[in-house]
């Protein structure tokens, strides 16, 4: 009776996975994150503080 009880959400959950994937518009979240990760690291790039290093006296090391 266990295995049934614990197998029941995994099929529920997949079952309506499916009918919501074919019925509605349902974003691609592989794309959202791509695009998410992408948009981050470019306001990083543009907010990033100087390195320290560069800024003293133009003296390479």
């Amino acid at each position: 009776m266990g295995l049934i009880r614990s197998s029941f959400s995994f099929m529920f959950g997949t079952l309506s996975g499916i009918y919501i994937a074919q019925s509605y518009n349902v974003p691609n979240i592989k794309k959202l994150a791509v695009s998410g990760l992408s948009m981050a690291k470019q306001m990083e790039e543009t907010y990033r503080k100087p390195d320290k290093k560069k800024g003293r006296d133009d003296v390479s090391e």
